[in-house]
């Protein structure tokens, strides 16, 4: 039997480690490609809580599709304005989410749906959808929306009337604001079955449970007494 002799050089080694490090970057970039919702491998995937009778995918699973029917597929929760008047609702929106925990046909279709009501001068506060981009239209009423990049942050804001659109990249804070003496409706379209949803000042300061109020203190350069007040509205909200 012949051996052949294997010379180790710099040159190998460095070869070696490009290749290892060229694989690694691949691996990376494969696990952030498919952190969003899926393409479907199906034409549907209704979701169903049966676990004996179902095929498990991404955090739902399916339904049988013998089984399927078209109230799997519909849903009509938004034909009606939600209640803004309550006195509970403190800044005058309601909104209609229709997820895919709402609509189970919506399942691996990366899309739901949210119905915006305003009453005068109501407020859709600043939040984020940490899994989605929002697309937003105007149906009645005159909002200012914006949203804010992350740093520098730079705020991007815009006028809507009646038929306008405005996108909200995924992640970013935003907002919507009825500008107008009556009331506004907007339609939002969000691309994830499940976008999520994050309300700034809820999440800052009505936390369970709460945040130390030494690191509200420093971080948004407020009294105690103000940190305190804001925890204990939002707690009880």
């Amino acid at each position: 039997m012949e051996y052949h002799k294997i010379e180790i050089t710099s040159s190998n080694i460095m070869q070696g480690v490009s290749f290892l490090a060229t694989v690694a970057l691949l691996a990376l970039a494969s696990s952030f490609a498919s952190a969003y919702d899926p393409s479907p491998l199906q034409d549907f995937c209704v979701a169903i809580n049966d676990v004996k009778s179902a095929v498990f995918v991404n955090g739902k699973f399916c339904k049988d599709p013998t089984m399927v029917v078209a109230n799997d597929f519909f849903f009509s929760g938004v034909s009606k304005p939600a209640d803004t008047a309550n006195k509970a609702n403190k800044v005058g929106s309601n909104v209609t989410l229709v997820n895919v925990d709402i609509l189970a046909g919506l399942n691996t279709l990366g899309i739901s749906l949210a119905r915006i009501d305003f009453e005068a001068y109501g407020l859709n506060p600043p939040h984020i959808h940490p899994r989605g981009t929002e697309l937003l239209v105007v149906m009645e009423g005159t909002l200012l929306v914006g949203f804010v990049t992350s740093n520098p942050n730079k705020l991007f804001t815009k006028v809507l009337d009646k038929g306008d659109v405005f996108v909200f990249p995924i992640g970013l804070i935003h907002f919507q604001f009825n500008i107008g003496k009556t009331n506004a409706v907007a339609f939002a379209s969000l691309n994830s079955q499940n976008p999520g949803l994050i309300t700034i000042a809820n999440a800052v300061f009505g936390s369970k449970p709460p945040i130390n109020p030494d690191v509200l203190i420093k971080a948004f350069q407020l009294d105690k007494g103000v940190v305190e007040y804001l925890e204990k509205e939002f707690m009880s909200n």
